[in-house]
């Protein structure tokens, strides 16, 4: 039986892999390195999130970014930017929803397929760091050369964190799985 991609009958394995992700997007997002424009950093959880997303799929790359957004940003103590946290949460679906392209769960992650993904992580980050800045110059009427610069800053950033980061992970992940047709019998 075939999942449709709207059904929302989570596996015990997907709502830990939620749980733990959203928990792993608030660990690692404390790290933050600074870039020249304000309100903006370096942030390393969004590689991880590519990784659960091909691995889990959408709805936990979404929630895994979603939740955790928000928690991070409630702890931080700067008030919840809900723009910003959906932003985190449809990187996660975006990404999520191209997992069918890759085989990291058969040992497969070659060198198209690390191409076909930072096509996609960089368009998905393209996509989902437009939506923080449009909310906040419609409901917060922040102003627009600022979150512009935040915009394409944490579209570059981010591109450029999963590149590396994510790409390794990836790759490390496939390695750990058994490749398809790599057992015989003796």
């Amino acid at each position: 039986m075939k999942k449709k991609l709207l059904d929302t009958k989570f596996t015990i394995k997907e709502v830990v892999a939620t749980g733990i992700g959203a928990a792993l997007f608030v660990v690692i997002g404390m790290i933050s390195i600074p870039t020249p424009v304000p309100n903006t950093s370096i942030q390393l959880q969004y590689a991880v999130q590519a990784l659960f997303s091909v691995v889990f799929g959408p709805f936990v790359g979404f929630l895994m970014g979603f939740i955790g957004h928000a928690i991070k940003d409630a702890m931080s103590g700067g008030g919840l930017w809900w723009f910003w946290i959906a932003g985190s949460g449809v990187f996660g679906l975006l990404v999520g929803s191209f997992r069918k392209f890759f085989q990291v769960e058969e040992g497969k992650f070659e060198v198209k397929d690390i191409v076909r993904f930072n096509v996609i992580q960089f368009v998905a980050n393209a996509i989902a760091w437009l939506i923080g800045p449009i909310g906040d110059v419609i409901v917060s009427g922040e102003p627009v050369n600022k979150v512009i610069a935040q915009s394409i800053v944490a579209i570059l950033v981010n591109s450029v964190t999963v590149a590396v980061i994510g790409t390794v992970l990836l790759t490390a992940y496939a390695r750990t799985q058994t490749r398809s047709g790599s057992l015989k019998k003796d």
